[in-house]
């Protein structure tokens, strides 16, 4: 058993070329279970056993240390006796002695019971005082060394109830803007959902959830309003075009947002149905590409498309074309 333990440890720590476990020290270990019976009277046998052996086992050659292990818990009674590798090599050639002495006088006591033997490697890893000043100063680099900006992931639960409450929200400020400019369509955006296409559909369903007049902050009321809505994260610009069924005979709701997602390199339609449909925008560096700046370009776009179906009013002012964003709702 010793042989195969000692060719393992070799190729752990040389022919494997794995530096974490190599060592330079072996250890025996000779364990037993004692009764507690008669005021421990077997532990207080096997101590003398001990005692017996242990001048000669602390000269062998190459011994760094013998330790006694006791544990009253599980009843527990080991010796450990730790070598240098190569006095451990010349130690087992002799058998270990008094390693069979030993064992045979613990057999004779009553009480003693489970004796066992077990062989590993031993080292002492504590750091002294330079090496420990050396990881504190690598793990403050560490810290240093990370972005300001970077921030711990958010809990998925809470994120979705921001992303709920804003949308609700925007949906009472769609349905009071859309009322006013007597429009049957509105395209804006939200901030919560950091470009998440799936977040973006809970945004626009909450804008669409019907409003609870009992309710002292009311939200939603827009299901009746088509709408198109935008939202960019650091990866993409995610799109949801929503329109509602009394409407779909005058707007097909998946060619509206092509027409949108189809602008830019690598935009795609992710989900379709005939009242809501899903889609994003990939950022790309490369070709100036970057989900914030495009967002309002694109929600001109989209405004456009329902211009030209007679669905969205005519700008006839001077002004630049309508686009409703978070600068128009200053509860936002």
């Amino acid at each position: 058993r010793s042989q195969l333990f000692l060719l393992v440890l070799r190729r752990a720590s040389g022919d494997l070329k794995m530096p974490f476990v190599s060592f330079e020290h072996i250890a025996r270990e000779w364990r037993c279970k004692f009764s507690s019976d008669a005021d421990n009277a077997s532990l207080m046998a096997a101590q003398a056993k001990l005692e017996d052996i242990l001048a000669g086992l602390s000269s062998i050659e190459g011994v760094v240390s013998v330790q006694r292990i006791v544990c009253g818990g599980c009843l527990d009674f080991k010796v450990v006796t730790k070598l240098t590798k190569k006095a451990f090599e010349d130690w087992e050639k002799a058998g270990f002695a008094p390693e069979s002495d030993f064992l045979s006088a613990l057999k004779a006591i009553a009480g003693i019971s489970n004796i066992e033997t077990q062989t590993y490697t031993l080292e002492d890893v504590k750091m002294n005082k330079k090496d420990i000043k050396k990881a504190q100063e690598k793990k403050e680099k560490e810290q240093a060394d990370k972005p300001k900006d970077e921030k711990p992931p958010e809990d998925p639960a809470k994120k979705l109830k921001k992303v709920i409450k804003e949308g609700g929200k925007r949906g009472v400020e769609i349905e009071g803007a859309a009322d006013m400019g007597g429009l049957q369509f509105f395209c804006t955006s939200v901030d919560e959902p950091e470009g998440d296409v799936t977040l973006l559909v809970e945004s626009v369903k909450a804008m669409n959830a019907k409003s609870d007049p009992s309710e002292e902050e009311r939200k939603g009321g827009s299901g009746h309003i088509g709408k198109m809505v935008f939202s960019a994260g650091l990866s993409q610009l995610a799109i949801v075009a929503y329109v509602p069924e009394d409407k779909q005979a005058e707007l097909v709701c998946s060619e509206w947002l092509q027409k949108v997602v189809g602008l830019h390199p690598g935009g795609e339609i992710l989900s379709t149905a005939k009242d809501m449909c899903s889609g994003c925008i990939p950022a790309n560096a490369d070709k100036g590409v970057f989900p914030l700046k495009i967002r309002e370009p694109m929600i001109i776009e989209a405004n456009n498309f329902l211009r030209k179906l007679g669905l969205f009013p005519e700008d006839d002012s001077d002004d630049d074309e309508m686009v409703f964003g978070d600068d128009d709702f200053p509860s936002m």
